[in-house]
């Protein structure tokens, strides 16, 4: 028997379950919190660990209740997973965390990038469809800012091993899980390059748990440390270095509810954020949704209106260019016809591609508003629909009771008669929440 089928036998058979005293002064601390009452008694109760992650969650107006941003999907995922640095120490991790029969194992365990992005999820196959009701999957971003108090995210945050335990979670769909996380550094230069967990039931927060993990992960250092110098030892050609650009190993195009749209472009070595105008970003979003490429005429009927003139667009291509040579000359538009040379994905396409997954609450959640709201641009109205008409589908035709109650708070649903309408027919009978849905139903019909 392994160190580590030793350490799970040992976590399946300690059931022991904290005082209920104590969880629900956790549970009273975080709803005081939450309420903005940070001088309440209760909270100096709570570890200091947890209480200061809680505070800089909430300062960072993180939901409380928010499923985590899919960043990650499909074709896109495995090739970062496979350019990852910890892409080659999964074997060693499986063998120390997972016994021989995984699969039932008790146990997820999950590895993510220095971004809090999970990358790979394995295990208990029971308990990964569980976990994937909160939004506990590959390519989800479970970083501290995202949200909240996590073992992974303050793990990442604070450069250590952490563990968390039911309620000390910040966002309350984790409250039925335990984890216990450690970052994974670069053993030369110290940086951060993901983190590992274990998630499970309270027993995942012991004692050798956290030896565990943290044993894992100093392993890991070390394998990487010996495969480095083992590649610098075959090879006695000097390393040169270009100095050209890195490659854009992944750019993502941000404009749900926001009116001037932000492009997060991710090299090998940096990660670079630029604020666009909202011309530029009718462009690209544009050129991402018509991957295939457009005709000069057929970008300024989308941009501008059938009256402009496809001289107007080409001053503002030029402008465009520059930009995008500073910043990611991989993304500059080729011409006849105008087209990206790489692939450019966009917050929209991610909930359309949730959507489309079934994964409702997560899509819902990811669907932070309108797109571009305030663009006139003709192109950009046509797409703002498309995503909303395909939300609104999927909520009044799939969603769960509530997913369609969280709908019914966003803006688009907000007046959607309806969706208030089938809400109340799902609702049960004696539900305190039908109520407040006649009177919202009674406004709209009146109004």
């Amino acid at each position: 028997m392994t160190m580590g089928d030793t350490v799970i036998a040992s976590w399946q058979t300690s059931r022991d379950n904290p005082p209920e005293a104590s969880r629900l002064l956790i549970e009273r601390a975080h709803e005081e919190l939450i309420a903005g009452n940070l001088d309440d008694q209760r909270l100096q109760q709570v570890r200091p660990l947890v209480r200061e992650s809680w505070v800089r969650s909430w300062r960072g107006r993180v939901g409380p209740e928010e499923a985590p941003r899919l960043e990650l999907v499909s074709d896109e995922l495995d090739a970062y997973r496979l350019a990852h640095p910890l892409a080659s120490a999964m074997d060693m991790i499986r063998a120390l965390l997972l016994p021989g029969e995984s699969e039932d194992s008790g146990v997820v365990i999950a590895v993510g990038d220095q971004a809090g992005r999970l990358l790979w999820i394995e295990g208990d196959r029971q308990l990964q469809s569980l976990t994937d009701g909160m939004g506990f999957v590959a390519g989800a971003n479970w970083a501290e800012d995202a949200v909240g108090t996590t073992a992974p995210g303050t793990a990442l945050a604070l450069g250590h091993t952490v563990q968390i335990k039911g309620a000390e979670h910040y966002n309350r769909l984790v409250h039925p899980w335990s984890c216990t996380a450690a970052p994974v550094h670069d053993p030369e230069t110290r940086r951060v390059l993901g983190v590992i967990d274990i998630t499970g039931g309270d027993e995942v927060v012991s004692t050798q748990a956290r030896l565990l993990v943290d044993a894992t992960a100093r392993a890991v250092e070390s394998e990487l440390m010996v495969a480095r110098l083992r590649e610098r030892s075959e090879t006695r050609r000097p390393t040169t270095f270009s100095s050209r650009a890195k490659p854009t190993r992944r750019a993502t195009l941000h404009v749900l509810g926001r009116d001037r749209a932000r492009l997060e472009v991710e090299t090998e070595l940096e990660e670079s954020v630029i604020e666009l105008t909202a011309r530029h970003a009718a462009i690209l979003l544009m050129l991402a949704v018509h991957r295939q490429g457009l005709s000069a005429e057929r970008l300024s009927d989308l941009v501008y209106g059938e009256e402009a003139s496809p001289d107007t667009l080409r001053p503002e291509m030029v402008r465009l260019r520059k930009v995008l040579e500073k910043h990611a000359p991989d993304l500059v538009p080729e011409s006849r016809p105008y087209r990206l040379p790489v692939t450019l994905e966009t917050d929209a396409h991610d909930v359309l591609s949730l959507l489309d997954r079934g994964a409702h609450r997560v899509a819902l959640t990811a669907y932070r508003g309108a797109v571009l709201p305030e663009s006139t641009s003709p192109g950009v109205e046509e797409f703002r629909d498309v995503v909303r008409a395909a939300l609104r589908e999927v909520m009044l035709s799939e969603a769960s009771l509530d997913v369609l109650l969280a709908y019914a708070e966003i803006p688009e649903g907000q007046g959607d008669a309806e969706a208030l309408r089938l809400a109340l027919e799902m609702l049960p009978a004696r539900s305190p929440k039908r109520a407040g849905l006649v009177a919202r139903i009674e406004r709209i019909e009146a109004g």
